[in-house]
């Protein structure tokens, strides 16, 4: 099976560190994500390409059908990407000055960077150590006078606790926009993501379970919030007569955030492969958990009984007590043969911009600041072999081996 430990693994294991000008596991370079691009999908661009419209036209709306089709919910707004998607969503929402929402310091930047483009606050609330989700008891305890809404994250695949937030949300009058740009696929008690908030946010960026090269979507319900949202990417246009869609009116502010037609048909094209490829990806997180969980110096996170993890990452946590070594120096020996670990992510709250202008620093969230020293990010992409996995396993048994602390 992939993943497993083998003869030869046990072996290099012994080896000199490609750090220390050893020989690396691998001749080439194993990305931690990459896209997955066939001949279907290549043709379908080329026909948007050579179609009466490359953007604006009938493949958005196709795509948009497609997606909320799948994930169960009434409408699909595409953007240009899954951060405008994100801004589109909280402007919808009602966030403005003096109001805060609250998310978790364990997201790419962009979840949080959304509220304070609307001039709103992002509250911080601490993560939950079994998922590194956001912990539903720290986010009743950051709510006041000000906040409006939660913004959850589905972190590396795994939905968050949603039944406790949306009670939360309903119990102080918040608004729920879920950030799934990890999740697509994903199920929370038998149930799509996207399906479930009043508003989801998807990404389709390269390293997503689908690429559009670019692009975002909003899933929701309610027919009022997707006309705001297609009117708030379209300038804020809006069209009282569609027979006259020159006499149109801006009643709002607006952006240029639409997805083209040559997006939206590379997107479409990839949905037809979401199934096979979270098929794989599932796979290669049975083996690695198979494998690594062998190894005293990492630790490994536990999926919830009740979810269907999309598995966009893969993120081990590292026994420091047991490693002569820290997190940053394992990443570049992983590097060093050739394995593309990384970090998912320098918490938001610790960047440079959100000390300077909210004064957040160490200690506002203990345990995502305790568990941030310890993650490591390894590959998984539906198109890596059987080999791959095993180059990762080889590779992490040998950086590990050789900073094992010695007791």
């Amino acid at each position: 099976m992939p993943g497993q430990f083998t003869g030869r693994s046990l072996k290099e294991k012994k080896e000199k560190l490609a750090l220390h000008g050893g020989q690396a596991v691998r001749d080439t370079w194993l990305p931690y994500g990459h896209h997955w691009i066939d001949e279907e999908d290549i043709a379908s661009v080329a026909q948007a390409l050579r179609s009466d419209w490359i953007t604006q036209g009938p493949r958005v709306e196709e795509f948009e059908r497609a997606i909320a089709a799948y994930c169960g919910a009434r409408y699909g707004i595409a953007f240009s990407s899954g951060t405008a998607a994100l801004h589109a969503a909280c402007t919808v929402a009602g966030l403005g000055p003096d109001d805060e929402a609250i998310t978790t310091p364990l997201t790419f930047v962009a979840t949080a960077n959304a509220v304070v483009y609307c001039g709103a606050k992002p509250v911080f609330a601490d993560v939950q150590i079994r998922t590194l989700n956001i912990d539903p008891e720290q986010v009743e305890r950051r709510i006041t006078a000000k906040t409006k809404a939660i913004l959850p994250v589905d972190f590396a695949g795994q939905p968050a606790n949603l039944d406790e937030i949306l009670d939360l949300a309903r119990k102080h009058h918040l608004v729920v926009i879920e950030d799934a740009c990890h999740a697509l696929g994903a199920e929370y008690k038998g149930r799509k993501i996207g399906s479930a908030s009043p508003m989801t946010v998807f990404s389709f960026h390269p390293v997503k379970h689908i690429t559009a090269g670019e692009g975002g979507m909003v899933l929701t319900d309610d027919s009022e919030v997707a006309q705001r949202l297609k009117s708030l990417r379209h300038h804020g246009i809006s069209y009282s007569d569609s027979q006259r869609p020159w006499a149109y009116q801006i009643p709002r502010l607006g952006y240029n955030y639409r997805l083209s037609d040559i997006h939206c048909a590379l997107g479409r094209s990839q949905l037809r492969r979401l199934a096979s490829g979270l098929s794989r990806r599932r796979e290669i997180a049975t083996a690695y958990t198979r494998s690594l969980s062998n190894l005293e110096q990492v630790s490994l996170l536990e999926p919830s009984l009740d979810i269907r993890h999309a598995w966009h990452l893969f993120i081990v946590l590292l026994n420091l007590e047991k490693l002569s070594t820290d997190r940053d120096t394992v990443i570049e020996a992983l590097r060093a043969e050739n394995i593309g670990a990384t970090l998912h992510y320098p918490l938001v709250h610790l960047h440079p911009f959100y000390r300077k202008h909210f004064g957040y620093g160490e200690g506002l969230c203990p345990v995502a600041e305790a568990l941030a020293p310890r993650m490591v990010t390894l590959p998984m992409f539906p198109a890596m072999t059987d080999s791959d996995v095993d180059d990762v396993v080889t590779a992490v048994g040998k950086v590990l081996h050789h900073f094992s602390r010695k007791t």
